[in-house]
């Protein structure tokens, strides 16, 4: 069973994974998806930049890898973790991808799913549901994020 310790643990790591993708000018959100056992399957950060990808969040990303490093789509038992709130698509790959839960670290009201009342997790209506913990590390992933876009913003007036 995963105890809040771990739940820190593993956030710490994502939060790695999100400055990595800050340092790379990616939004910086950062994904791992842990095993049943509490195997590390994979760690991600988004590359909807550098991939010209729209479905390149670091939450998808860590969904596909976990599922070829298990040679099944089924991440029955497994746990992901995530700094930004997930969105409407990412919220459907889980269930599609059957995961037991979902940590994540900053609340997002502009385009997290949860914030939105897409409450895919937990719909009757789908075939899977799934837990969902909330604000986990909320402050380090919240500062990272608005770093990030506060410097873009800069950039951006720079250069107009």
């Amino acid at each position: 069973m995963i105890k809040m310790q771990d739940d820190l643990w593993f956030m710490d790591l994502a939060i790695k994974q999100a400055e990595i993708a800050f340092r790379e000018k990616e939004v910086p959100v950062g994904a791992v998806l842990v095993s049943a056992e509490g195997e590390i399957l994979t760690q991600r950060y988004n590359l909807k930049e550098s991939h010209h990808n729209p479905t390149a969040h670091a939450e998808v990303l860590t969904l596909i890898d976990g599922a070829k490093k298990l040679s099944s789509w089924r991440l029955t038992g497994a746990t992901l973790y995530v700094t930004l709130e997930p969105c409407p698509m990412c919220l459907a790959s889980m269930v599609q991808a059957r995961i037991k839960r979902c940590v994540f670290g900053a609340y997002d009201t502009k385009g997290g799913g949860l914030s939105l009342g897409y409450h895919l997790h937990n719909d009757p209506r789908l075939n899977h549901r799934f837990a969902v913990t909330g604000g986990i590390r909320h402050f380090e992933c919240s500062k990272l994020l608005s770093q990030f876009f506060r410097e873009r913003r800069e950039t951006y007036r720079q250069k107009n």
